[in-house]
């Protein structure tokens, strides 16, 4: 009887410590299913195998309707990430490459292209900034000087010492306005190529007819920083390679630029864009796989566009140089592109008007004029083609673009409008209505915030670039972001002036952390919520692009824009909120709603996962 009641007294005790253990494990997943935000992703991203672990990561397959959404538990915070990852760019992450069991060619730089993270590897963090980050130097100071805490890289200083880059004084790197192959200064230099042009004053803008430059392994984009004194804006690209954070300080130094390498994929920018390429001994083997690069190149020249190449001095009576530059006259020559002027290592080719040239040529010879059914302005993961683009008929017969001067492109219809089907009345009405909008969002900000506070700004949604047009009287560049789905519309805010890139938003955007001061966001969740991606992995990008202090203007559809308020204490963007009703326009789909929140500045010593 006793050993009985003993086995009854000791099961009685399993009993309440496995109630105990039930209870406990309970409470754990409540606390972490309140504090990880789940990764809403799209159903058909990639499937891959992986070995390994990240410190945060997550995500869910299969998607859920809005009403779903809402009615979802909301977080109380958002982890932080490892310090480690506070550089993170997801889709230039080459420890993933790593970790996928990718194997890229290295010769063709395909490791410095877009790698996105499949849904479970995707870190459902917020990404730290460094110890002591300070609120960036605004500009036009800027331009000259960033606090060294923000990125505290100094590498560079050093191996570019003699090129005059960047020098570390004190808590501050300055930029002496240097580069590879304009020891003197970028000042100078752009006079030099406006003289070699034979263009009227020495000014490189051309009367405004030079307002587009596409700079290729730019550095820390000191050509482009100068050419902004011209009325001229540059997309400045170069990889995240060996010389690591170049585009990282162009950025805080609140230069146009952005990651981008000439590897197989098209770059995401379409037909007919710039005036001038510029490649200051930027180490490109452009006689490589038939010259597919330079074919790249003619693809976003305008007829007549400009290329301006230079190499060392020290390579002017090298004899593989030499082979090298009879090589690329060769080809060229085949591209119908003609040499303008060369001058000591530095020689500036003319793109032709016209398909003329092209006619004339003999028949089999390389290299060969794109299929008809090739479309020059696809550019979202399209590989290069080793082809010449020829021009539209209308473009044959006007040789040339049809476009006016800069700045009255700005706000005149552009000829490929039609193109999109667009009509300029629609064209015109776009940027009255913008214009407006952008004065109502001042008017809601104008309590907390300068004009001049904004510099580097992301329109994510740029549709003709109206947004973009009507910030033409601040001191800001704009990010024009055309989503996949209405790439064919870039080309129109090119045509007028401005710069930008394809995107698509189910995935992390190609730059480093902390780089934008304003973000704005039109309809961008609606649509994204209809593709089946996570609006919430969204937010932790944006989270992840917005400077401290920074702003998010978010206009949509009042059942999104309250989801999405019901994150903004635990993305820490509750500084500052408003929210408001906007009048309807011919740009409303329905009901909107805007919401305008600001960024804490919070540390990167705060608690970590």
């Amino acid at each position: 009887m006793k050993q009985r009641s003993e086995q009854f007294r000791i099961s009685k005790i399993i009993t309440y410590v496995l109630i105990a253990l039930i209870v406990l494990l309970g409470l754990i997943c409540f606390y972490y299913g309140s504090s990880v935000v789940p990764a809403l992703s799209r159903s058909d991203r990639h499937s891959f195998s992986h070995d390994g672990t990240d410190p945060v990561v997550g995500g869910s397959s299969g998607t859920r309707d809005l009403d779903d959404l809402l009615l979802e538990h909301v977080p109380r915070s958002i982890p932080i990430c490892d310090m480690k990852y506070s550089e993170l760019i997801p889709c230039l992450d080459r420890n993933l490459i790593y970790q996928l069991k990718l194997k890229p060619n290295l010769t063709l730089m395909e490791h410095y292209e877009r790698h996105c993270p499949p849904p479970d590897r995707r870190f459902n963090c917020l990404i730290p900034p460094p110890i002591g980050y300070k609120i960036p130097i605004r500009w036009p100071e800027s331009r000259d000087e960033v606090w060294k805490v923000n990125i505290p890289h100094t590498q560079l200083a050093q191996e570019k010492s003699d090129q005059n880059w960047m020098v570390v004084r004190g808590e501050k790197i300055n930029f002496p306005g240097g580069g590879t192959h304009f020891h003197y200064g970028a000042y100078k230099y752009i006079i030099a190529l406006a003289r070699m042009l034979k263009f009227r004053n020495d000014k490189l803008h051309n009367g405004g007819n030079v307002r587009n430059v596409l700079d290729v392994g730019c550095g820390v984009a000191s050509f482009g920083a100068y050419l902004l004194a011209h009325n001229i804006i540059a997309m400045s690209i170069a990889p995240n390679d060996v010389h690591e954070n170049q585009i990282q300080f162009a950025l805080e130094r609140g230069i146009p630029s952005t990651l981008g390498v000439l590897g197989t994929r098209r770059l995401p920018f379409p037909s007919r864009s710039f005036e001038l390429a510029h490649c200051s001994r930027c180490r490109i083997d452009w006689l490589q796989r038939d010259g597919i690069l330079l074919l790249e190149l003619d693809r976003l020249l305008r007829p007549g566009g400009y290329f301006a190449y230079s190499s060392p001095e020290a390579y002017a009576h090298d004899p593989q140089n030499r082979r090298i530059g009879n090589a690329m006259h060769d080809l060229l020559k085949r591209m119908c592109w003609r040499v303008v002027v060369r001058k000591d290592q530095t020689v500036i080719w003319a793109k032709p008007t016209s398909n003329s040239c092209f006619l004339k040529r003999q028949p089999g010879t390389l290299p060969p004029l794109c299929s008809t059914d090739d479309d020059p302005d696809a550019t979202w993961n399209v590989q290069m083609k080793a082809c010449i683009s020829p021009y539209s008929s209308q473009m044959h017969m006007v040789r040339g673009s049809g476009l006016v001067p800069w700045p009255k492109r700005l706000t005149e219809a552009p000829p490929r409008l039609e193109e999109i089907g667009v009509s300029a009345e629609e064209f015109h009405e776009d940027t009255r209505i913008w214009q407006f909008r952008v004065s109502e969002y001042w008017n809601q900000m104008k309590s907390v915030v300068r004009r001049s506070y904004f510099r580097n700004v992301m329109d994510m949604n740029s549709n003709l670039g109206g947004f973009g047009a009507a910030l033409k009287d601040t001191d800001v560049w704009v990010m024009n972001v055309s989503p996949v789905n209405q790439s064919a519309r870039l080309k129109i805010i090119y045509d007028r002036g401005l710069i930008g890139t394809v995107h698509d938003w189910c995935e992390a955007f190609s730059t480093y952390p902390r780089t934008y001061d304003l973000l704005h966001a039109w309809q961008i969740f609606s649509k994204i919520e209809e593709y089946g991606c996570g609006l919430v992995d969204l937010l932790i990008e944006m989270d992840r692009i917005l400077r401290p202090d920074g702003f998010v203007i978010i206009r949509d559809k009042p059942s999104i824009v309250n989801y999405i308020h019901k994150y903004v204490t635990a993305l820490r963007w509750d500084r500052w909120i408003s929210e408001v009703e906007p009048r309807k326009d011919a740009l409303s789909s329905g009901e909107e709603q805007v919401l305008i929140v600001r960024k804490k500045l919070w540390s990167g010593e705060d608690s970590t996962m």
